[in-house]
């Protein structure tokens, strides 16, 4: 495959960009492997008209492109967006790259590349306009999928100084915006017990599992008396059935649709306390995005982008969703925020995954309206 540097502009062949982004597969975790999709993902924003930087992170670099205000001040618009995908290196030998009709296969063409060359082509566009816009910036993570463990001190940070927050993650099945998420945690409890020979001398040692068994019991119950999923992904510990568990661990992933929901249950976590003489407890945050409730800024936001929309033909809803993303935190803070501005589709996440040829077209067009337009509302 050719350079993408030598293509065409992002504008003139967006179908022709998304492959090239999918034949380069890039899995959460492998710094190889994102470190090669943002080699060329950094000269396609240099193209669009976009400075770029990069801040370091254990899990791949995260991507920041900035475009300069021309004639509007004020405050920029922030665009989130992540070019780390759910799947494995090799995925593509099993879901190939295919174009048929209006439906586009490939792993992560969904969730979420298409909104990535999106942006890239209505970014280009506008400035080959000439038309007056307010600085925009973008914030590309590359652990979005495992929670942005790294990124979201970094996410936090841009959004402070934001007028709106847009997000390129996947719309809702049709294309309309998401005005709130659940809140997202990852959590671990850890207990440290005392090995024994388990006939010989049972009662000297304290029996790690035994004793998150009881934990996760505990935590369970505070969590069936709010209208709070969790779910217990894994569980390992101990080595030998005739020795007693000197340690087991326990990954729990938890979703708020309420704040205070949310703090009385991190509250139970924080505050485990041993059962059994000797043992040691301990919890902890993998990752953590917290509740983004549908408010009036989010509400008033996804209005002046649906008056938009509706300027340049399209007709556009929002409501609340169900799964996470980065747009927890800014929303989280107030901070004016929609997401779902990627390209419809669906399958995210599955064997299935799809975008939408035209819906990409439709996307650069709105992505390009809300850069030039949406400044005069927010």
């Amino acid at each position: 495959m050719k350079r993408i540097t030598t293509a065409p502009p992002v504008s003139d062949d967006p179908l022709g960009t998304l492959r090239a982004l999918t034949l380069l597969e890039s899995p959460s975790g492998d710094t190889a492997a994102l470190a090669a999709l943002a080699g060329v993902l950094e000269p396609l924003a240099r193209r669009a008209g976009m400075d770029t930087a990069r801040r370091a992170g254990t899990a791949g670099d995260h991507l920041l492109w900035s475009l300069p205000a021309r004639g509007v001040d004020g405050p920029p618009l922030l665009f989130l967006s992540h070019y780390d995908t759910v799947w494995p290196t090799g995925t593509l030998d099993s879901m190939p790259w295919s174009v048929e009709g209006d439906v586009v296969r490939g792993p992560g063409v969904y969730d979420t590349k298409a909104g990535i060359v999106a942006l890239l082509a209505a970014v280009e566009r506008v400035v080959a306009s000439g038309e007056p816009h307010p600085e925009v910036r973008a914030v590309v993570v590359a652990d979005e999928e495992v929670g942005s463990p790294t990124a979201g001190d970094l996410v936090r940070s841009e959004a402070g100084s934001a007028r709106a927050v847009l997000g390129l993650e996947p719309p809702h099945p049709g294309g309309d915006l998401k005005t709130g998420r659940r809140g997202s945690t990852r959590a671990r409890i850890e207990v440290t017990g005392v090995e024994s020979h388990a006939a010989l001398d049972p009662d000297a040692g304290t029996n790690a599992i035994d004793e998150l068994i009881d934990q996760l019991l505990g935590v369970r119950e505070v969590a069936s008396r709010l209208p709070v999923l969790l779910n217990t992904g894994t569980v390992r510990g101990g080595g030998r059935t005739n020795v007693v568990a000197g340690r087991a661990h326990a990954d729990l992933g938890l979703r708020f649709a309420d704040p205070e929901n949310e703090r009385t249950v991190l509250g139970a976590l924080e505050g485990l306390t041993p059962v059994r003489p000797h043992a040691r407890v301990a919890s902890r945050l993998l990752s953590h995005r917290p509740t983004w409730r549908e408010d009036d800024a989010s509400r008033g936001l996804a209005a002046s982008v649906a008056e938009i929309a509706a300027g340049i033909g399209q007709s556009l809803g929002g409501r609340p969703a169900d799964g996470a993303a980065d747009t927890n935190t800014t929303g989280a803070l107030g901070v004016p925020t929609v997401d779902g501005l990627a390209p419809h589709g669906g399958g995210a996440h599955a064997r299935d995954e799809w975008v939408s040829a035209s819906g990409l077209t439709e996307r650069i067009d709105l992505l390009a309206a809300l850069v030039t337009g949406l400044h005069r509302t927010v």
